[in-house]
């Protein structure tokens, strides 16, 4: 008799590959019935990392929009599933246990089913939590392998994971192939690996078309035992996102699978909505590469998800690093020249960092710390001159254990900074804190709400929760759409605006004011010089202003929500880089402290 495998639309990773944002609740409202009308589908990604702050950035409640969403399919029996970032939960940066405890209790009274777990460094504390977590929430716990190819990711080496998370109480692994770059044959073997040791336990593939080998890929992970599989729909599928059922449902068909029909009309139906959607506002934030794959994705393992912030990036530092070769007397490069430099070096940086896997966010680490050695070489300079606060934290082993070792010229730095490595159990380093968001509602006279929900939602994301309740959020996107249509002629997928400026000359400031430290952007997206709902016009601080080392300066509004731009020292503002709304890249100088 056929084995069957069974398919799960990943329809949030679809938006989330695709561009800054997800789908508004009336549009997942719109398309779920069809979702459901199309027959083949056991299990739909319905929310999880991202999903919850793109809500708030457009001013709704992401508790209603999860509810919502979930229902169809919980009345359908198909299966919800959300992401989640093990230590770092729904955010991009560490989350305390309680908080984290408490978003499964709440996501599964909102009607999501699984909760796959991850980490970007494979490191099975920061998962344990996760586990207990989800089983206490009455959730299933499916832990994601974070797949990368490298000579320390070996199936042993993940084996050592498995073997620790299904100790702790797991119920079902995810092959997270974030990059695409999984070969073929190494994940069937790992599958295999799996289903020998641990018959009982359900397997899940996920993995992006970028590079090329997806395909292939869910035919040696299914032969192996594999019980799930991630698809896409047109027209957000191949590209740097994800297979299209069709396709791999006819693969599978023809290999002696049991796969469930597709009513065709009802797929059709999906398409055309999903286009509408793009249509209507959100392919104004799909970077246009995104339906391309490309090979080069193969040498340096970035997500294809990466592709339009990295050339964002580069576009960024263009000017500043050929007018430093047009000062050296040497020829300038073409972004082209830039780009194949830029994965050269991800190539080098990588291994030197301990083999961190390529996954949100130590792939942005990874290709930052690679961008700035390249504007740095490029200039005549060292290498690892410029090391940002989060990839040190990395390299320090507060987010966890690298999986391989770090070169010695990157010890060596750790040493000259008087720095110290961290053993200790990533979680204790930050205590529950609970208690104090509850009061945090109590001061303010805000509901709770239904099972602890709101309560939830301002611990894990309390400056966008702010944003929303204040109205600042939804005035912010408002004025973020309408920029963006007034760039373009039509409603198309088109790159997002970006404010053209005369190029700052960081060599010749840096040379006349050696004491002056950078402000550094701490992702990509709009600067911000203030969060309140005030500062909505806010120009950038006086030239003069106080600021205290390791404070906020200015706020980057990313697609997941604002980061801190942080003072490296103590000292005045001295210069102003950039204005209030400006599109700026991770790393970016925005201005200088002394």
């Amino acid at each position: 008799m056929a084995r069957e495998i069974k398919f799960s639309l990943v329809y949030r990773d679809m938006w989330q590959s695709s561009g800054k944002y997800t789908a508004r609740v009336d549009q997942l409202m719109e398309i779920a019935p069809v979702i459901i009308d199309m027959g083949c589908f056991d299990r739909v990604e319905t929310n999880g990392g991202a999903f919850e702050q793109v809500q708030l950035l457009y001013g709704q409640n992401p508790n209603k929009a999860v509810r919502q969403w979930c229902a169809p399919f919980n009345k359908a029996g198909i299966q919800t599933h959300m992401l989640e970032r093990g230590l770092n939960a729904l955010r991009m940066n560490p989350v305390p246990e309680d908080v984290r405890f408490l978003m499964y209790k709440v996501k599964k009274a909102q009607g999501t089913d699984i909760a796959r777990s991850f980490c970007g460094l494979n490191d099975h504390r920061n998962l344990k939590g996760s586990v207990i977590g989800a089983k206490k929430g009455g959730m299933i716990s499916q832990v994601a392998l974070s797949i990368t190819y490298s000579p320390v990711h070996t199936v042993e080496y993940y084996m050592g994971v498995v073997d620790h998370v299904v100790e702790y109480g797991c119920d079902e692994i995810c092959l997270k192939d974030m990059a695409g770059i999984g070969r073929p044959a190494f994940l069937g073997k790992l599958v295999k690996s799996i289903k020998k040791k641990y018959p009982h336990i359900k397997v899940q593939y996920h993995g992006h078309t970028g590079p090329g080998f997806a395909t292939a890929s869910m035919l040696e992970v299914a032969r192996a035992g594999a019980d799930y599989l991630d698809v896409a729909i047109e027209p957000l599928s191949w590209g740097k996102i994800h297979p299209d059922v069709i396709t791999i449902r006819a693969m599978l068909k023809d290999a002696g699978f049991k796969v469930k029909d597709i009513n065709m009309d009802a797929y059709m139906e999906a398409r055309s909505l999903t286009q509408k959607f793009i249509d209507d506002f959100l392919g104004y934030f799909i970077e246009p590469t995104n339906h391309i794959c490309t090979s080069l994705l193969v040498g340096c393992g970035l997500p294809g998800g990466m592709m339009g912030s990295m050339m964002a990036d580069l576009k960024g530092f263009m000017g500043a690093i050929n007018m430093s070769l047009r000062n050296q007397g040497k020829p300038e490069l073409t972004l082209d020249q830039m780009v194949v430099k830029l994965f050269n070096e991800v190539e080098y940086v990588w291994p030197r960092l301990g083999y961190p896997p390529l996954v949100t966010p130590f792939s942005q680490y990874v290709k930052n710390t690679a961008l700035m050695n390249l504007m740095h070489t490029l200039k005549g300079e060292e290498r690892w001159k410029t090391i940002d606060p989060d990839t040190m934290n990395m390299i320090l082993g507060k987010t966890g254990k690298l999986p391989g070792e770090l070169a010695p010229e990157i010890v060596k730095i750790v040493k000259e900074k008087g720095l110290e490595f961290y053993t200790g159990n990533p979680q204790d380093a930050f205590p529950n804190d609970l208690p104090r968001f509850e009061k945090m509602m109590a001061d303010e006279g805000w509901d709770r709400g239904q099972d602890d929900e709101e309560l939830f939602e301002l611990a894990m994301h309390e400056r966008q929760y702010r944003d929303y309740k204040s109205g600042a959020a939804e005035k912010r996107f408002k004025t973020d759409l309408e920029a963006a249509r007034a760039k373009a002629n039509a409603p198309i997928i088109i790159e997002r605006p970006v404010v053209e400026r005369p190029a700052f000359d960081i060599d010749k400031y840096t040379q006349e004011h050696p004491k002056a430290q950078p402000i550094q952007a701490a992702a990509a997206g709009t600067l911000t010089w203030s969060i309140e709902p005030a500062g909505e016009t806010a120009a950038a601080p006086a030239i003069g202003t106080k600021v205290k080392e390791g404070k906020p300066v200015c706020w980057v509004q990313a697609y997941y929500g604002n980061e801190e731009c942080l003072a490296l020292a103590s000292g005045k503002i001295v210069s102003i880089n950039a204005h209030q709304g400006d599109h700026v890249v991770k790393g970016q100088i925005v201005g200088f402290i002394e």
